[in-house]
């Protein structure tokens, strides 16, 4: 029993940590449009295979990507699972250089069996994260008092707390669905000033948004064994589009924060809405030492509206492949049982700037899960370099590398001890 107090406290504090850094990871300027950055969706083995996750079966990870992967779970298995990111991004746009460093929280997740065809998970998840800081200044040769410095920031998130279940209706099929609270605040200020014209207030305007909705994925896996080696699995993952619940303002401020006045403070009507999504995916794996898969994702974002703006964004597409190996699951020594993973992806995220898509997006991973000694738990490491890269030679290239930190806690709660 100590074990398992001393394991849901690691939990609590994980959770306590991830909420407390969930809104510092990023400083791109892109995601001062729509929703911010979005998070990727999934746990420490899929983050070091180029996020692959539908078609994954795991006894011993969490898939919160695909609901249906839950039934994998044995039946004496009680999962906790948590993960954190580093990050250093490099920008340019080919004239000015600029670096930022960030901490993010990634995902806080537990998973355990209700019965011999059903099983449970619950986490929190970020899913999508607004941070940039930009500034502009116009100058005017004929009239230098009217001159003008524009400063643009803004900060916040979605984020999603999931409780799902998966079932298994046939011996090779299972479905499965996580039903999401789905929340947060996104705050998006401009500000103007005059340097050389002290008589002429700044202005300040600050668009304030805050999200309470619902989401929900809809999975469900296809597993086929041939001979004693070879299992292949097809994967699928459905989400609904709807429009989300939301109160918005709009406040208009004149002067400094401290002294400034406030002149326009309005609530907003608008409409927001979140993009209907399909994911597929396939794994192969051999021998259980050897897993190999492909995931393609497309969310409809050309139908959202966003502040009341219909066709805001660009629908979103992603490919991705990985692979992961375990040298000797019956070896001595401890490398035999480290597990070694790859992955890439390509990526073409939902911006728009000025009527046209704004960037894609290329990444390649690598990363290793290893065994906790005199425990049945994995500490996952990867690496992720993502290059975004702008469409136009005005738009911003992006280069990131991110470090990424899991723990999955492996606890075996059911299962009745033996007195002689």
């Amino acid at each position: 029993m100590i074990g398992y107090r001393q394991t849901l406290l690691v939990f609590l504090l994980m959770m306590l940590s991830g909420a407390a850094i969930a809104q510092n990871n990023t400083n791109s300027p892109y995601t001062r449009y729509g929703y911010g950055q979005l998070a990727d969706q999934g746990s420490g083995n899929s983050k070091a295979m180029g996020g692959i996750a539908y078609g994954l079966r795991d006894k011993y990870q969490v898939n919160f990507a695909n609901p249906a992967s839950y039934t994998a779970i044995d039946s004496l298995t009680f999962i906790f699972d948590g993960g954190i990111s580093l990050q250093n991004t490099n920008f340019s746009n080919g004239t000015i250089k600029q670096n930022a460093k960030n901490s993010s929280f990634d995902y806080i997740t537990m998973q355990f069996r209700l019965g011999k065809w059903a099983a449970m998970s619950l986490g929190l998840l970020p899913y999508s994260n607004v941070g940039y800081s930009m500034a502009e200044y116009k100058e005017d040769t004929d009239y230098p008092s009217q001159s003008s410095a524009l400063q643009y920031y803004g900060d916040g998130g979605l984020h999603q707390l999931y409780l799902g279940a998966g079932f298994k209706v046939l011996k090779n099929l299972s479905i499965g669905a996580n039903i999401s609270y789905f929340w947060g605040d996104i705050t998006h200020t401009r500000a103007i000033t005059f340097p050389g014209n002290s008589s002429t207030l700044p202005l300040t305007t600050i668009t304030g948004t805050s999200i309470q909705s619902y989401k929900l994925d809809i999975g469900a896996q296809y597993t086929q064994v041939f001979g004693k080696k070879h299992e292949a699995t097809l994967g699928v993952v459905f989400s609904p589009g709807h429009d989300l619940n939301n109160d918005s303002y709009v406040e208009d401020r004149l002067g400094n924060e401290k002294t400034g006045t406030t002149v326009n403070n309005r609530d907003t009507v608008a409409a927001f809405g979140s993009p209907m999504s399909l994911g597929v995916g396939f794994s192969y794996v051999y021998d259980k030492r050897l897993t190999v898969g492909a995931d393609f994702t497309f969310q409809k974002w050309s139908s959202v509206t966003y502040m009341n703006e219909k066709n805001a964004f660009c629908n979103r597409t992603k490919i991705a492949v990985g692979a992961e190996f375990l040298p000797n699951p019956m070896g001595r020594s401890y490398l035999a049982h480290v597990k070694y993973r790859l992955g890439a992806y390509y990526s073409q995220p939902y911006y728009k700037i000025n009527g046209m898509r704004a960037a894609d997006e290329y990444g390649v991973t690598a990363g290793f899960g290893l065994p906790i000694p005199r425990t049945r738990s994995v500490l996952s490491l990867s690496a992720q370099y993502v290059r975004t890269e702008g469409k136009t030679a005005a738009f911003l290239n992006e280069n990131t590398l991110r470090i990424c930190v899991g723990v999955t806690f492996n606890e075996r709660w059911f299962f009745k001890r033996k007195v002689d």
